[in-house]
């Protein structure tokens, strides 16, 4: 093997977050500087914030919410084939005199038979 072509190692690397957590660790370099650790992170802290520059999350929000109240106006179709059944049967039913001389005529003709 070949000499001095590894780095040095440090045993005692100090890790610093930007939050104030330190912690100590193995690595090449004596000290490393970092925005997010396990203290910090949404992922093991449970708490999200969500950083929304684009007004992203409101707009999908009103969106949902004027779906819903459109929705909710709208009627099935049961009740719209309910209305028009009602409306149906309300109507009169008119037989012109020609239609009921045709049946006159069949209802003679089969009693005939």
């Amino acid at each position: 093997m070949k000499k001095d072509i590894h780095p040095k190692y440090y045993n005692d690397c100090q890790v610093s977050c930007v939050c104030g957590h330190t912690f100590t660790t193995g690595a090449t370099v004596p000290e490393i500087k970092v925005e997010l650790c396990s203290q910090c992170h949404p992922f093991y802290t449970g708490k999200q914030k969500l950083v929304d520059t684009a007004r992203r999350v409101e707009k999908f929000t009103a969106k949902v919410a004027a779906k819903e109240k459109v929705s909710s106006e709208k009627k099935g179709k049961k009740v719209k084939k309910a209305a028009r059944a009602e409306v149906k049967a309300k109507k009169e039913v008119v037989v012109k005199t020609k239609d009921i001389k045709k049946i006159a005529q069949v209802t003679l003709a089969s009693k005939k038979k």
